[in-house]
C-alpha cells in the first residue's frame, strides 16, 4: 500500500521539533508496511529531502524569503499579525496542486491522506479526481475555527468533505464540528504519544509506565507542572490566579516554555513567590521537571477567537510519564481525561477549582494511585500507536476496496 501524506508542516531537518505526532504517525505506518511519501510546502526555499528515510516533497510557492507562511507558528496566527501573507494563499494552493498531481502521476499512490483540509483538500482534489485516487481528509480543529471569522470557508469545507472517501478527526469535539458542516461518518483518529523509550524530547518513559506513584513532595512542596506555549488558549493566567488559593510553603507552580504572553504572565505572577518560570528547557532539564513534579496541569480555555485544545497530546505524554493530570473540560481534552478515572477535569477559567484539584491530589495518595491506573487503561484503550495505526490502515483498505469495487 502506498499513501501520500499532505500537510502544511513537516520537520525540515532531523532535529526539527515541528509536528512530532505526524512524524511519529508516519514512522508507525512505515513499520506496519505502508509506503509513505510526504507533500509539504517549502520553508525559505527548502528543497525536497528525506527525514527518517521518508521522502518529503517540498513545493515552492514564493521567493525564498517570503516562504514563511507555515512552520514555527500556525498560518492563521501569522496572517493575523502579517496580513500581507494572505496574498500567498493562492500561489500556495496552485503550486501544491500541480506538485501533488506530478507526484501522483509518477508514484501512483493508493490513497491521498490530507491533513488540515482547508486548504489541502483543494491541493489533493485534482490528482484524486483525475487519477481516481481515494482521498482521506484529517481534521485537527484549527481549520474549522476559520469559519467563525471567514464565512466563505464553510461552503468550501462542506464541498471538500463531500469529495472525501473517509474523514478522520483528532477528537470527538472536532468530529462534532465536522458533522455540523456536513452529516457524514467520521473516524476518531487521535494521536498517540510522541515519546518512545527515550524519545526526541529526551524523556525516559519506560520507568514511568511501570511506576505506580509520583514522587513525594520535595522540600515539603507539592510541585505543579505546566509545559507548553505561552498563548491565550493555554489558560496560563488562570493557573497563576490559582496561586492565591495555595499556601506558598506547601505548593509550587512551575511554568515551562515561552510565547507571546510570557512577559505579561511574569508580571501577573510577581505577587506570588511560589510561581517559577523556567523558560525553554533542554531535553535533560525538561526530563528533570517531569521526574520531580507531582501533578501536570493544562488549564486550557476557549480563547477570544474560539480556539481551544483539539486533543491535548501533552496530557497523554504526562500520563505516560507517570504524572496525574488536571485539565479544563474544553475541546478534545475529555477524550483524554475521564474525570475521576484518568485525571481530574475542572471548569475553564476557574482558578479556585484548579487549586482545589491540586489540594485533593496533595492530600490523597490513594486518589493519585487510582488516577494513574486509570490513565494507563485509557492510554492502552485509545492512545497506543499500534491500535491507532491499525484502525487507520483498516480505513485505507476500505476506501481502496470501494474504489476497486466501483
Amino acid at each position: 500500500m502506498k499513501v501520500l501524506v499532505i500537510g502544511s508542516v513537516y520537520p525540515r531537518f532531523q532535529e526539527d521539533a515541528e509536528v512530532p505526532w505526524l512524524r511519529t504517525s508516519v514512522a508507525h505506518l512505515k513499520q506496519a508496511g505502508v509506503e509513505i511519501q510526504v507533500l509539504a510546502p517549502a520553508y525559505k526555499g527548502l528543497k525536497s529531502h528525506e527525514i527518517d528515510g521518508t521522502r518529503v516533497n517540498r513545493f515552492r510557492y514564493a521567493p525564498a524569503s517570503w516562504e514563511i507562511l507555515t512552520h514555527e507558528e500556525g498560518a492563521p496566527s501569522k496572517m493575523a499579525s502579517k496580513p500581507w501573507l494572505q496574498l500567498l494563499a493562492i500561489p500556495y494552493i496552485i503550486s501544491g496542486f500541480f506538485k501533488c498531481l506530478s507526484i501522483c502521476r509518477k508514484w501512483k499512490p493508493d490513497v491521498i491522506h490530507a491533513h488540515w483540509p482547508f486548504p489541502h483538500a483543494y491541493i489533493a482534489l485534482g490528482a484524486s479526481k483525475l487519477l481516481r485516487i481515494p482521498l482521506v481528509l484529517n481534521f485537527h480543529g484549527a481549520e474549522l475555527l476559520l469559519i467563525r471569522k471567514k464565512k466563505w470557508v464553510k461552503p468550501l469545507l462542506k464541498f471538500a468533505i463531500g469529495q472525501a472517501r473517509a474523514i478522520f478527526a483528532n477528537s470527538s469535539f472536532t468530529a462534532g464540528k465536522i458533522k455540523a458542516i456536513r452529516n457524514v461518518d467520521v473516524e476518531w483518529s487521535p494521536y498517540g504519544t510522541t515519546l518512545d523509550e527515550k524519545g526526541d524530547s529526551g524523556l525516559e518513559t519506560q520507568g514511568a509506565r511501570n511506576e505506580s506513584v509520583v514522587p513525594h513532595p520535595v522540600d515539603g512542596k507539592f510541585k505543579i507542572l505546566f509545559v507548553g506555549r505561552h498563548i491565550e488558549r493555554k489558560g496560563i493566567c488562570y493557573l497563576i490566579d490559582s496561586a492565591k488559593f495555595l499556601p506558598a510553603d506547601k505548593f509550587e507552580i512551575r511554568i515551562v516554555g515561552v510565547g507571546d504572553l510570557t512577559e505579561k504572565l511574569k508580571q501577573q505572577a510577581l505577587q506570588y513567590p511560589h510561581i517559577v518560570f523556567t523558560g525553554k528547557l533542554s531535553p535533560e532539564d525538561l526530563a528533570h521537571e517531569y521526574r520531580t513534579a507531582n501533578v501536570f496541569v493544562l488549564p486550557a480555555i476557549v480563547d477570544h477567537k474560539g480556539d481551544t485544545e483539539g486533543l491535548g497530546v501533552v496530557l497523554i505524554e504526562a500520563m505516560e510519564l507517570g504524572l496525574p493530570v488536571v485539565a479544563s473540560n474544553v475541546g478534545g481534552i475529555p477524550d483524554v481525561v475521564v474525570d475521576g478515572d484518568s485525571g481530574i477535569l475542572v471548569p475553564e477559567k476557574d482558578p479556585e477549582a484548579l487549586a482545589n484539584a491540586f489540594k485533593r491530589l496533595a492530600s490523597d495518595r490513594a486518589l493519585v494511585v487510582s488516577l494513574l491506573e486509570g490513565a494507563r487503561r485509557r492510554i492502552a484503550e485509545c492512545f497506543e500507536w499500534n491500535g491507532i495505526i491499525k484502525r487507520q490502515i483498516e480505513v485505507y483498505n476500505k476506501v481502496i476496496n470501494r474504489r476497486k469495487g466501483s
